[in-house]
């Protein structure tokens, strides 16, 4: 029992640590509130593009969520960080992360927003239509509140997900807390 607690609660391992988890804490955060912004407005975007029904642009997106869905995050973490350069386009650790955890979470955004849109019945679309709104005010009066609060909950759960997935950031040399919990145990 003295083992661990010297090893789990040394205070002098505590003090020389604690200031590193908690800087690893911060950048996690604020990767974590860059990400799902970014990849949240850009699947409600794609999600709203693929609505227009253009079947080449649909197509494309269909291509690219799936592809974003099917390839492990790390993966693509690891593509843009050590590919990109490759092609005369570099980025720190920190933007890499972004991006790629920006991509995959609006891959799966776009995925709930279309099929909280699909779920909205037809006769929405109709009566908002027959009453004089354009597409614009169609989406956003009638079709979006409804269609947002079905895509609450499974928003929810990717963007917890995608919290976690800021670990992946230690692999491309992003201080996040796992990184530095990991260095301070070494």
């Amino acid at each position: 029992m003295s083992a661990f607690a010297d090893t789990f609660f040394n205070p002098e391992i505590l003090r020389t640590a604690w200031p590193l988890v908690l800087s690893g804490l911060w950048v996690t955060l604020k990767l974590t509130a860059l990400i799902l912004p970014s990849g949240i407005v850009f699947g409600l975007a794609l999600a709203v593009l693929r609505s227009r029904g253009i079947r080449l642009v649909n197509f494309l997106i269909v291509g690219l969520v799936d592809a974003l869905r099917a390839i492990p995050p790390l993966v693509i973490l690891i593509l843009i960080f050590f590919a990109l350069p490759y092609i005369e386009i570099s980025m720190s650790g920190f933007a890499a992360s972004w991006l790629g955890l920006s991509l995959v979470l609006a891959a799966f955004s776009e995925e709930i927003f279309w099929a909280a849109l699909l779920s909205v019945p037809t006769g929405q679309w109709e009566a908002a239509r027959a009453t004089g709104l354009g597409t614009a005010q169609t989406l956003s009066f009638v079709i979006f509140p409804q269609a947002i609060r079905l895509a609450i909950p499974p928003l929810t759960n990717r963007a917890i997900a995608i919290g976690k997935a800021t670990a992946l950031a230690s692999v491309i040399a992003v201080p996040e807390i796992l990184n530095q919990a990991s260095n301070v145990q070494a």
